[in-house]
């Protein structure tokens, strides 16, 4: 008999992981374009082209969609950072993929544009909902720690704190900035600009 793992790949397996997956794409799309109070069932129902009993069925409750969401965005972003890498980032120079995470914070496409308004209504939303906070917390530290080995394998002077303080303040300026092209007060090019010129000089560029 075939193992759970091969019959995974084709089937009902297949379309369920599909169909959740449109109804998270779903998620972001309405979340990109008018914020975490606009997700509601008939929304999401109407922008994946499905029923609202269908979205229940994959997901039960709003909280789980929004979980769901999160992820996938996540995901979505990982996918980008790896196609711009041409590799997995533990595969590539630790100072190309510091280069190309920090850029992807700041919205310069369509898709970074997006994902960006998303990430902004999340960290907006966690403030007051405790489940999504412990995901941004997590989000947060793994990306911390992955810049901050960054930083180190690229040969970075650390700074009073550790790498980790280093990757805590070029994030903030990045995600900062971010925002600031979000709302039209800054350019999307000067805001990579200085990204760049922050990440060079804690490399000792």
């Amino acid at each position: 008999m075939p193992s759970s793992a091969s019959t995974r790949g084709r089937g009902p397996g297949l379309h369920h992981d599909r169909r959740r997956t449109e109804i998270a794409d779903a998620v972001l799309a309405v979340v990109a374009e008018r914020g975490l109070p606009a997700v509601s069932l008939t929304e999401v129902a109407a922008q994946a082209g499905v029923s609202p009993g269908r979205v229940q069925h994959y997901f039960p409750t709003k909280q789980k969609l929004l979980e769901a969401a999160f992820d996938r965005g996540n995901e979505r972003s990982a996918e980008r950072i790896r196609s711009r890498l041409g590799a997995a980032p533990a595969d590539a120079p630790p100072a190309e993929v510091l280069a190309v995470v920090l850029d992807e914070l700041i919205p310069h496409d369509a898709a970074s544009r997006a994902h960006m308004r998303v990430r902004h209504a999340f960290n907006a939303g966690a403030l007051a909902d405790d489940p999504i906070a412990e995901r941004v917390r997590g989000l947060y530290a793994g990306l911390y720690g992955s810049l901050a080995g960054c930083l180190a394998r690229a040969g970075a002077s650390a700074p009073e704190g550790g790498h980790e303080t280093a990757a805590v303040a070029l994030v903030a300026q990045a995600e900062g900035l971010a925002y600031h092209v979000l709302l039209g007060t800054t350019r999307a090019r000067i805001a990579r600009h200085t990204v760049r010129a922050a990440l060079d000089a804690a490399l000792g560029v």
